[in-house]
C-alpha cells in the first residue's frame, strides 16, 4: 500500500471513530466517505454474552505473552511523541513483512498514532517492567526521563537499551469488537542483545525460567 492508500486507511478510521481530522492535510487521493460508526457490541441487545467478561480474563490470563511499547512521532500540528504498552503484539507475513498490535477502541493514545501513520514497536526485556509501567498510565508524560532516538525509516521512537525494535507504517486497520486491530508494513527492524523477554501472565510481569 503506497502513503497515498495508507492516509487513507487512517483517515477512514479517524472518520469512523467520530475524531476529527484537518482537510487541509489530506493528499486528494485520501478524501473518502465517512463510514457509520461500527458497534462496540459483540453480541445483540436481545443476546446473552456466551462467557463473561471476567471469565474471558480469567482464562486468557493463562496465556503468557510479551510486552512491548508501541510509539509514535509528533503528527503535524502536535506536540510530543505518543505511545503506550501494548501486550496484543504478533508478527503476520514474511511477504511482505508485516507485523499486527491490537489497541483497545477507547484508547486515547492510539488517534495520535493513526494522525502520525506510522509506528515503532519496541520489545521489552525482563528488566523493563517499570518502563512498561510508565507507558501504561493514561494522561501521564510518558516520556519524561525516557532516552529513545528516532528510528531510521518514521522518525517514531526507538527507545534505548530495548532488546529489539521494529519500525513500520500502517498498512491497514480494522475493526475487531471493542478492539481494533493494527497491521503494520516493516521498513526497518533491529535486535540489541540476547536478554530475556519481559512477560505477562496471569496480570503479573515474568521472565523465562532456567
Amino acid at each position: 500500500m503506497g502513503h497515498a492508500g495508507m492516509a487513507a486507511t487512517v483517515v477512514r478510521y479517524l472518520r469512523s471513530a467520530g475524531s476529527p481530522t484537518s482537510s487541509a492535510r489530506e493528499p486528494d487521493s485520501a478524501h473518502v466517505d465517512a463510514l457509520p460508526r461500527p458497534d462496540l457490541r459483540a453480541v445483540g441487545e436481545d443476546e446473552r454474552a456466551p462467557v463473561s467478561p471476567a471469565e474471558f480474563r480469567a482464562v486468557l490470563g493463562n496465556f503468557a505473552s510479551g510486552l512491548t511499547v508501541i510509539t509514535a512521532p509528533p503528527a503535524e500540528g502536535e506536540e510530543g511523541p505518543a505511545g503506550f504498552a501494548c501486550q496484543s503484539f504478533a508478527s503476520l507475513s514474511l511477504d511482505p513483512p508485516l507485523v499486527t498490535f491490537m489497541v483497545a477502541r477507547t484508547s486515547t493514545t492510539w488517534p495520535r498514532i493513526a494522525r502520525a501513520g506510522v509506528f515503532c514497536v519496541n520489545i521489552l526485556g525482563a528488566d523493563q517492567g517499570e518502563l512498561c509501567r510508565a507507558f501504561a498510565v493514561s494522561g501521564a508524560d510518558k516520556f519524561a526521563g525516557v532516552s529513545h532516538r528516532p528510528a531510521p525509516a518514521t522518525g517514531s521512537p526507538q527507545l534505548d537499551d530495548v532488546p529489539a525494535w521494529i519500525d513500520c507504517r500502517i498498512h491497514a486497520v480494522h475493526t475487531g469488537g471493542d478492539h481494533l486491530i493494527v497491521v503494520g508494513r516493516v521498513e526497518a527492524m533491529g535486535a540489541e542483545g540476547e536478554g530475556d523477554p519481559l512477560l505477562f501472565h496471569k496480570g503479573r510481569f515474568g521472565r523465562l525460567a532456567d
